[in-house]
């Protein structure tokens, strides 16, 4: 069976203020032209179909134009569950009804998980739909008050699936969660992906898929496997921050053979306009080529720059965001650096300061510069006093 793994469509998602909309038509559209030329089985979509709850209305318009061509024009099957960024009751609405069509999908978690069967040459594949749910509610739903983060969430709902799974079948997991190899606390993938809690609750073990042939996730951005190459992140089909600048978007082709043994390859996105970050001094940058891109911009400039954005769009029209760039340095390791300061002379201190700021030495005319102007605030405050006295 050929699988087609993607997730994190993110559909309606602002960035830097800028829709994104257009940009994952653009890449859908090869998607779905990926499709014509591969013919895959099925299609999976591991949550965050959209990017909040409440989703704008051309974000709602584009999926049900993206489903319409997959599952009504080509009668391919799609797997989808709801992410965190989704509205459960909304992505689930008339599911009863859907999957006459070739659509299942599952917005919020019932007790007991039927597998959804598939079938190719080699017989039946069940595919387990697990859709994001917090701790919270999957006590509630089993009963079991020990459950205290998404870990335990997850091993209890494993355990359950495990009650009733028929060992002799291949066994696909779909779910959308922050796995890592064995529950320990990792970075994001991505700025643009929010939290599922706070204070480190938030880690699944992968050792809880072990009962799966192959694991589709969502939720991290970046592509990648977790502890083994059956336990898949397909990441977002586009860049959503800055953070992502060096992903390679795409999807996943899972092909799942008589054993249950998978091959799982690559597929890229060539998005419209590219999302990157440009470094430089603004007069290298105003010598670029112009460029559609969505850039975030590093000024390398010592000095402020005045009306920075304005000068950066006339070669980057979408730039997003511009910012300079500073070198943190500690001149004293390993003493406290508050108390030695305070025995610095002000150059000492000033030369210090400028060091951490710029990364390095001020040159002899900056020191002269600030003597010059130290010297008249002495000057002043000197003058402010006597004047003070002679009242």
């Amino acid at each position: 069976m050929k699988i087609f793994h993607t997730a994190d469509w993110h559909l309606g998602k602002l960035v830097q203020g800028v829709y994104m909309t257009k940009e994952q038509e653009y890449v859908l559209n090869q998607f779905i032209q990926a499709i014509d030329e591969e013919q895959p089985d099925v299609v999976i979509i591991a949550g965050d179909l959209y990017d909040r709850a409440v989703p704008p209305v051309e974000a709602v318009n584009l999926l049900d134009s993206v489903l319409a061509e997959i599952i009504l024009k080509r009668k391919i099957p799609v797997l989808s569950i709801a992410g965190n960024h989704d509205s459960p009751t909304r992505v689930g609405f008339g599911h009863q009804i859907l999957k006459g069509s070739g659509l299942y999908i599952s917005g919020e978690l019932t007790e007991n998980i039927e597998p959804i069967i598939l079938h190719d040459e080699f017989g039946e594949v069940h595919f387990y739909l697990v859709p994001y749910t917090e701790p919270s509610t999957v006590k509630n739903i089993y009963q079991d008050d020990s459950i205290s983060n998404f870990n335990e969430a997850m091993q209890k709902v494993i355990e359950r699936i495990e009650q009733n799974m028929d060992k002799s079948k291949r066994h696909v997991f779909i779910g959308h969660a922050f796995v890592t190899p064995h529950g320990e606390m990792e970075e994001n993938t991505s700025d643009s992906e929010r939290p599922l809690s706070i204070g480190g609750s938030e880690y699944v073990s992968a050792e809880h898929f072990k009962p799966f042939h192959y694991t589709a996730l969502g939720h991290l951005h970046k592509a990648h496997y977790v502890l083994n190459e059956t336990i898949r992140y397909s990441g977002s089909p586009l860049k959503y921050s800055s953070s992502e600048a060096n992903h390679e978007k795409g999807f996943l082709v899972v092909d799942l053979d008589e054993k249950g043994q998978v091959l799982v390859s690559k597929r890229t996105f060539q998005p419209r306009r590219d999302l990157r970050i440009v470094e430089g001094t603004l007069q290298d940058i105003l010598k670029h080529e112009v460029s559609e891109d969505y850039v975030f911009v590093r000024l390398l400039d010592i000095t402020p720059v005045v009306g920075a954005m304005e000068q950066i769009r006339t070669v980057y029209p979408n730039a997003m965001h511009v910012e300079r760039k500073t070198i943190q340095q500690n001149i004293i390791i390993g003493e406290n650096v508050t108390e030695q300061r305070a025995q610095l002379d002000d150059l000492s201190l000033f030369k210090a300061f400028y060091n951490e700021i710029v990364g390095t030495e001020p040159s002899e005319s900056t020191e002269k510069l600030f003597r010059e102007v130290l010297a008249e605030m002495l000057r002043d405050e000197r003058e402010s006093k006597e004047m003070v006295i002679s009242k």
